[in-house]
């Protein structure tokens, strides 16, 4: 059977436990919108005739990690 400790004494903890998972899930999605913010400015610069190498080499980045971020 499973164990039916009483939690009370711990809500403090697990209050900051429930917090700490929200702020998680905010970051993360304020992550992927700076994603998809960064690809479209990239794109336009590729667009725009730079190449991918310049666009490294201004953000101190290797060629393959630019590839990467617009691939995702």
């Amino acid at each position: 059977m499973a164990d039916t400790t009483d939690l009370s004494m711990h809500r403090s903890t697990i209050e900051q436990i429930k917090e700490a998972r929200e702020q998680a899930i905010h970051h993360t999605r304020l992550a992927r919108q700076f994603a998809v913010e960064r690809r479209e400015l990239m794109q336009g610069l590729l667009d725009q005739g730079v190449s991918q190498s310049d666009i490294a080499r201004e953000l101190g980045v290797s060629r393959q990690a630019i590839q990467k971020m617009l691939a995702c």
